[in-house]
């Protein structure tokens, strides 16, 4: 099921539910993860992209872990709001992910989530080695509060 508004998806969760945030890459997905008042996202990990069976495997494993009711995923519109082929790419993620799971889901603009994570981590002197460890799931958690704040 794919919702248009964040807003919405308050209303096809349980109350002790959270939602799971993705920043898909090409290599990667970044996870983030929300309280279950929906208020705080938080950096949970990052996928290295594989077979689609096998990455839907670990994502079971959180839904079943962490209680998970919806997902918040990134779309990569272009400056001018309009679609290129990634977010074509998110799309199918979605809707590959619709096969395998009965979760809610919604699209997040996540135009510069990547720029202003790497600009922070920059700020906060991180070496490169580490920012690359970190950004995707932070990228995710950025993404997933812009949904949780809209809400």
């Amino acid at each position: 099921m794919l919702l248009g508004n964040p807003t919405y998806l308050k209303h096809f969760i349980a109350l002790d539910q959270r939602l799971l945030g993705f920043d898909p890459g090409t290599k990667t997905i970044g996870l983030a993860l929300s309280d279950t008042s929906l208020k705080v996202a938080t950096p949970l990990m990052t996928i290295k992209r594989t077979k689609l069976k096998e990455d839907a495997a670990i994502i079971k494993d959180l839904i079943e872990k962490h209680k998970i009711g919806g997902f918040i995923i990134g779309l990569p519109l272009n400056m001018d709001g309009s679609e290129g082929p990634r977010c074509q790419s998110c799309r199918q993620l979605q809707k590959n992910l619709e096969e395998y799971f009965d979760v809610p889901a919604c699209f997040w603009d996540e135009r510069l989530s990547t720029i202003a994570v790497t600009r922070t981590l920059l700020e906060a002197d991180a070496s490169r080695k580490r920012r690359a460890e970190v950004v995707d799931k932070m990228a995710a958690a950025f993404i997933l509060q812009g949904a949780l704040d809209s809400m």
